[in-house]
């Protein structure tokens, strides 16, 4: 509801006591007169009927009807009286005029009475009438026996009057008050519109001008002050006001001065800030791509080192170099894993499965890790079908359980669902015995690189940032995650699934990745690798494994060897290569030349999230530096496999 503005309320306050005070005082006038008028007609019919009774005395005495009857016709020509009737003691009707309406007659009464008919139209009277008593001196009568008693009435005399007259003159009084009311409630108004007008229109000029103020119109103020009057009542609260708009307006430009300077000086800061962020991002993307190389062939070398024959206190160093290789690796792996869910580049593939395969490739996974450390792990077996990307949610899962494994000393862990009954949702759930976290540090542990009770940072307990990779991975499929926690008690995560229908059970277990599988390769690989410690390293690891090799530091370089002769069976190439093209081009090049597709796989450094789209929409694998030897050496069975595989196709 819209409030009514001042002028509004002005002249309300201005009428409403008028308006008041004209309703009451015509109210109680017409009150006053309307109770006159009606006892001025009621006694005017008290009158007429009992002056009719007192000329009816002698002709009800004497029984003389024609009198009677001459004295009912007199009666109505009164102009009220609508009828007359005489009536005898025994009731009967001795004389009558006039036009009796309704059957309402009233009964015979030794009293005077008046009432109102039905309609509220008639007053109908009756009175009785009685003999004059006159006082006759009789010589023969004895005073002490001549005792009065009570008169009987000789008849009584009924009127029927009509209200007609009073109800007009009131409705006639009433529109003439109504009149004078409303002629004085235009009055007032006029009167209060003229009175007000000299305060409105000051005030609604003040109004104006603070809401120009307020728009930042400050010249208004001299537009104003050029209509003001000093006989204007609010002539000096106007004047205030343009001197506060001067004010404002000199404050204004003075902060506008001070706004321009200071987003002027942000603006370079934020450039500084920029360039700097800009320079950072490109350090430590040359860092990350400087540390992964030479890490890489630390791992080549490694692992060709271990396949070399060893005394026992060599191949405890040399397993020992491995752990310390290991370990960096899955740090690089774990920022990469954040760096691709924080730039949203992980391809999400839903699909309905039986949880209990999920559970039970969690339990192939983890198991010897359980028994390793003497811990229970139990795993509640779950008919239940979820809707997920199996290879992320067992990603989520085994961090979890594999981090209430590593922090948990005696006990076990448990993996169960819940809700699997009903509802719309599974909820998942991990506990274990373990030490508990403070509710101070639940929502800290999501963090990258925190923890709570390893303030040395030990290898062993992990390097802090399995949680973090939870918590995208979970956001990034929309499963809800929560944590509850009691010291000293142990632990519980929860992450809800959508439950789905029953169909045909994929073989998850298959999809786990696969061990290093024995055995020799064979077939000729063709390796590009500007790098020559990688690419020494990398030539190493491949014909230890029984590979023939050809070794190229470029694109033309390779297409020399092809051009001498060679047709190899797989190529491996780095992306960032010191020619002007990059690896993906230089294996269409290559292919372009051998006028086959050959299989071909990319080993690169960099982990820009768009580098991964590039390569799938180049039909090449991609593998980040470094690269575990077991899965360079699957990968290459499993694309030597598919060639031949091929091959035997086209031959038959």
């Amino acid at each position: 509801m819209r409030t009514p503005d001042i002028r509004v309320r002005m002249l309300v306050a201005a009428l409403l006591p008028v308006s008041l005070l004209s309703v009451l005082l015509s109210a109680v006038f017409l009150m006053a007169r309307f109770d006159d008028m009606s006892a001025a007609h009621q006694l005017r019919t008290r009158s007429v009927a009992r002056q009719l009774a007192l000329a009816s005395e002698f002709g009800l005495f004497s029984g003389n009807k024609q009198q009677l009857q001459a004295l009912a016709r007199g009666a109505l020509r009164e102009s009220d009286v609508r009828w007359v009737a005489i009536v005898s003691p025994q009731g009967q009707i001795m004389a009558s005029a006039g036009v009796a309406r309704g059957d309402d007659f009233p009964p015979y009464s030794e009293v005077e009475t008046q009432q109102v008919d039905a309609q509220g139209l008639m007053d109908v009277l009756t009175q009785p009438v009685f003999a004059s008593g006159i006082q006759l001196d009789d010589l023969y009568e004895d005073p002490i026996q001549a005792t009065p008693g009570k008169v009987a009435p000789l008849g009584q005399v009924v009127v029927k009057f009509s209200r007609q007259a009073v109800l007009s003159q009131q409705r006639d009084i009433l529109l003439l008050g109504g009149l004078i009311s409303a002629l004085g409630l235009l009055f007032g108004l006029v009167l209060a519109v003229r009175l007000s007008a000299g305060v409105i229109r000051p005030m609604m000029r003040v109004s104006h001008l603070i809401e120009r103020i307020g728009k930042g119109d400050f010249a208004a103020a001299a537009q104003v002050q050029a209509q003001t009057s000093p006989h204007d009542p609010l002539f000096d609260l106007q004047r205030n006001l343009m001197q506060m708009a001067d004010r404002l307006a000199g404050a204004r430009q003075d902060l506008e001065h001070q706004v321009s300077a200071v987003t002027q000086a942000l603006r370079e800061k934020k450039e500084e800030a920029e360039l700097a962020t800009q320079a950072k991002s490109r350090f430590l993307a040359a860092a990350s791509h400087d540390l992964r190389q030479p890490l890489h062939a630390l791992g080549m070398f490694i692992a060709r080192l271990a396949q070399l024959p060893h005394d026992g206190q060599t191949r405890q160093l040399v397993g020992k170099l491995q752990a310390s290789v290991n370990a960096m690796q899955n740090l690089l792996d774990g920022l990469l894993d954040i760096s691709r869910l924080e730039a949203k580049a992980v391809q999400v593939r839903f699909e309905k499965f039986p949880l209990m395969a999920l559970f039970e490739r969690l339990e192939h996974d983890l198991a010897p890790l359980a028994r390793e450390k003497g811990l229970q792990l139990r795993i509640r077996s779950c008919s239940v079908w979820v809707r997920s990307d199996p290879a992320l949610l067992h990603r989520i899962l085994l961090n979890l359980v594999g981090n209430a494994l590593r922090y948990t000393q005696k006990g076990g862990v448990l993996v169960a669902c819940r809700g699997a009954g009903h509802g719309p949702k599974v909820s998942i759930e991990v506990w274990d015995s373990g030490l508990g976290i403070a509710p101070e540090h639940q929502q800290d542990v999501f963090k990258e690189f925190y923890q709570v009770g390893n303030p040395a940072r030990q290898r062993s307990l992990g390097m802090g940032l399995g949680l973090s990779i939870v918590q995208r991975s979970c956001r990034l499929l929309t499963h809800p995650l929560t944590l509850s926690s009691r010291l000293g008690v142990g632990t519980r995560f929860r992450v809800k699934v959508p439950r789905a229908v029953p169909g045909p059970a994929p073989n998850l277990l298959a999809a786990s990745e696969p061990a290093e599988t024995p055995g020799p390769l064979q077939g000729t690989v063709l390796v590009i690798e500007d790098d020559e410690m990688v690419r020494q390293a990398l030539v190493g690891l491949l014909q230890s494994w029984g590979m023939a090799v050809a070794e190229a530091s470029d694109l033309h370089s390779a297409q020399g060897l092809i051009e001498q002769g060679l047709f190899p069976c797989l190529i491996i190439s780095d992306y960032r290569l010191n020619a002007p093209l990059n690896g993906i081009l230089v294996v269409a090049r290559l292919r372009q030349q051998l006028a086959f597709p050959v299989p071909a796989c990319l080993i690169s450094g960099d982990i820009d999230p768009a580098l991964i789209q590039t390569a799938k929409q180049a039909q090449l694998t991609l593998l980040h530096k470094p690269v575990r030897p077991a899965k360079l050496r699957n990968l290459l069975r499993h694309l030597l496999k598919d060639q031949r595989d091929s091959g035997e196709e086209a031959g038959s």
